[in-house]
């Protein structure tokens, strides 16, 4: 794993297309139970150096039931984006992932994480590209429908405040979807 996350660090496959230059952003290791698998780190977290750490980090981790503490702790919480560096910003928040990425990379991490019990799926980027055939045609139904994934895989919405107006309308994620959420992660976790 070690020679591994050493290959991410110096990756340079999109650097002409990173406005800021490349900066991968992950937390890896071979005893991970749970991977998160989101878009890509936003500026500030491409900033800091440290994954989530931002608004939308803060209402992940209360909705996995984590303290801060467990959620940085690399032996049971691996990060793995679809995008390891900042993309840059468009005209409605950041960029979409850079699309070299998680082809270049995430096959040779699951081979180095044999103990994972569980793949939280956050957003449409990630959703797309693990559920493939078995997704639903919108985010929303493949929340709506997350125990058709499990066990594997737990897909939920991107925390982003950009997305309030989705939690405001969809009602049932925090009542029904987060409490089985947060069960599966303390089950991964104790497994």
């Amino acid at each position: 794993m070690e020679s591994l996350l050493t290959k991410i660090a110096n990756c340079r496959i999109c650097e002409a297309h990173l406005p800021m230059g490349p900066r991968p952003v992950v937390q890896l290791s071979e005893s991970c139970r749970i991977v998160l698998i989101g878009q890509a780190p936003g500026r500030r977290v491409h900033e800091s150096g440290i994954p989530w750490d931002d608004p939308s980090g803060k209402r992940l981790r209360k909705w996995l039931g984590i303290s801060d503490e467990l959620f940085y702790d690399e032996s049971k919480i691996g990060i793995l984006p679809m995008g390891f560096c900042y993309p840059g910003t468009g005209k409605s928040g950041d960029l979409p992932p850079r699309p070299e990425c998680a082809p270049a990379w995430h096959a040779p991490v699951w081979e180095k994480m044999p103990e994972v019990r569980l793949k939280i799926l956050i957003g449409r980027f990630a959703q797309e590209f693990y559920l493939r055939e078995k997704k639903f045609k919108t985010l929303t139904q493949n929340v709506l429908n997350y125990e058709k994934f499990l066990p594997h895989y737990f897909p939920i919405p991107h925390p982003s405040p950009r997305n309030i107006a989705w939690f405001k309308k969809n009602p049932w994620f925090e009542d029904i979807a987060l409490p089985h959420l947060s069960l599966y992660v303390q089950q991964a976790l104790s497994s």
